[in-house]
């Protein structure tokens, strides 16, 4: 459907209904008396209607008139905030992002990240939700996350798009009296003598424990599984199991970090579903996470 006039034509005809006259409004709009005369003329004629009553020396509106004018303030008044909204976004004014974060990283690395980000751009309202790295995965593929922080491995190549975020120590995390706290370092072989505390299955948490199992060809002694930090803490510190975290995470003087043997690495990315376009604010974050990812 073509619509018999713009929004620059309705903006001349209010001012020429609000100023009485074609030269008041000429001043106003910074246009030629012939030139507002010329718009409110084609107007009329696209409508079908006479908008206006010309007297000599001001004009007013005619009852067709005072119906458009009632309807062209509003309609302006919504084109203005629409520009508005999208300057906004434009300037990364406003925006809305969703993010994915495993727990052990939301908790321990990624707080002074975040908090960095929102203070460059406040008026972007973050979402953090907690998850496993898959389900993160199958939900930044469905369109229900934005971007996450996933395992950095081969799996879903082709389903997500990731770059390097962080590189981590994963370490022994045992009780003070336990016999492997006073060692340099475990082997993977010592560790899967023990029993285990380990995340459930799909926390990256779990599948480092698995692959580490493969590799050595061992068969892990799970006694405990729990998604909660604090409680797996609680259990390793009262002699029931042993667990591995991320270095950083033992920061518990009940507990000692003890490195594996070989030391063993963890690699982390930052993820969105590939062949996505990103927002603004995505692409913002994206932009701040990488450039500030060595102080993490």
């Amino acid at each position: 459907m073509s619509l018999p006039f713009d929004l620059r034509g309705l903006e001349v005809f209010l001012a020429v209904a609000e100023c009485g006259g074609f030269s008041a409004a000429g001043r106003r709009l910074h246009m030629a008396q012939s030139a507002v005369s010329q718009r409110i003329a084609t107007l009329e004629r696209r409508l079908g209607l006479t908008l206006l009553h010309r007297h000599e020396r001001r004009v007013s509106l005619t009852p067709e008139g005072e119906v458009l004018c009632r309807q062209a303030r509003e309609l302006l008044a919504q084109a203005q905030g629409t520009a508005l909204a999208m300057r906004e976004l434009h300037d990364l004014v406003k925006g809305e992002l969703r993010l994915g974060l495993p727990s052990m990283l939301g908790s321990y690395y990624l707080p002074p990240l975040l908090m960095g980000f929102k203070a460059r751009y406040p008026g972007i309202r973050m979402t953090v939700v907690e998850g496993g790295t898959r389900s993160l995965q199958r939900r930044i593929q469905e369109g229900e996350l934005d971007l996450g922080v996933v395992m950095d491995d081969a799996r879903d190549d082709t389903a997500l798009t990731r770059r390097p975020l962080l590189r981590e120590e994963m370490v022994v995390c045992v009780g003070r009296d336990h016999p492997f706290a006073h060692r340099d370092a475990v082997t993977p072989e010592a560790f899967f003598g023990e029993p285990l505390v380990l995340f459930q299955a799909g926390y990256f948490h779990r599948e480092f424990v698995e692959g580490l199992a493969r590799q050595h060809r061992c068969e892990p002694k799970v006694d405990f599984e729990s998604n909660l930090i604090p409680l797996t803490k609680a259990i390793v510190r009262q002699g029931f199991g042993i667990t591995t975290f991320l270095r950083r995470v033992v920061d518990d003087p009940a507990l000692a970090a003890v490195p594996f043997s070989p030391p063993a690495w963890l690699d982390l990315a930052l993820a969105w579903k590939a062949g996505a376009r990103l927002s603004r604010a995505e692409q913002a974050f994206v932009d701040y996470a990488l450039a500030h990812r060595q102080q993490l």
